[in-house]
């Protein structure tokens, strides 16, 4: 699966903020990509991120899904500006099992003010196999960068 990688300038932006977030470096998320509109974050199944039945905690799954929308919507947007999250709904369709997640999300509408993005969170066993858990859409607010 191929996706275009958006430019360096706005990778660099998007991997500086993802860095800069202590609760993805506690979970052990990491961006593997970064395109116009659209980011993945991975997260290893360990045991500090289950719940009691050994599968990823909603919390965790819910966290990076956030994340994914969040900066697949700031890769639109100028050094100017950044994005928070207004509200979300996910609905968990499976146990989060596997390997590792991976969550996507995807711009659907960019806008001035408020941008809808939906994001998708599969479980990846070992051998690649892959199984949707959670999906869900979120709205997030641009607002102006304060200055350094």
């Amino acid at each position: 699966m191929h996706h275009e990688q958006a430019s360096p300038t706005v990778q660099k932006r998007v991997l500086d903020s993802f860095d800069r977030q202590g609760l993805m470096s506690h979970l052990g998320a990491r961006l593997t990509h970064i395109g116009p509109g659209r980011v993945h974050i991975v997260l290893p199944a360990r045991p500090q991120v289950t719940q009691q039945h050994g599968n990823v905690h909603a919390g965790a799954t819910s966290a990076i899904a956030d994340s994914a929308g969040g900066y697949a919507a700031l890769t639109l947007f100028g050094e100017e500006s950044e994005v928070l999250t207004v509200e979300y709904k996910i609905n968990l369709l499976a146990p989060a099992a596997g390997d590792h997640l991976e969550a996507i999300g995807t711009v659907l509408k960019s806008g001035r003010t408020l941008t809808v993005c939906q994001f998708e969170v599969y479980g990846v066993q070992a051998d690649g196999s892959r199984k949707l858990v959670a999906n869900g859409q979120q709205t997030l607010i641009r607002a102006n960068r304060p200055a350094e």
